[in-house]
């Protein structure tokens, strides 16, 4: 398992991360992002992980429930 960091600075640069990023990538984003319209409800349905950077403990409890899910189901 490893994990890959991208700030991105423009909209050009998700579609480099694309090509970069594995197939069994699941990404998270700020929550900010699902409320963007069509790009949040584009970003819900394609599985990305939502966390709120502005509450500390909800992030950490979204990461810590993701990675129990991870280990209960054996994915890498």
């Amino acid at each position: 398992p490893y994990v890959i960091v991208c700030n991105h600075q423009a909209s050009l640069d998700i579609l480099g991360m694309v090509e970069v990023i594995p197939d069994r990538c699941v990404p998270i984003a700020k929550k900010e992002l699902l409320y963007m319209g069509t790009v949040g409800w584009a970003c819900w349905l394609c599985g990305i992980i939502f966390i709120n950077r502005h509450k500390r403990e909800d992030a950490i409890d979204v990461i810590s429930q993701t990675a129990r899910t991870m280990w209960r189901e054996n994915v890498r």
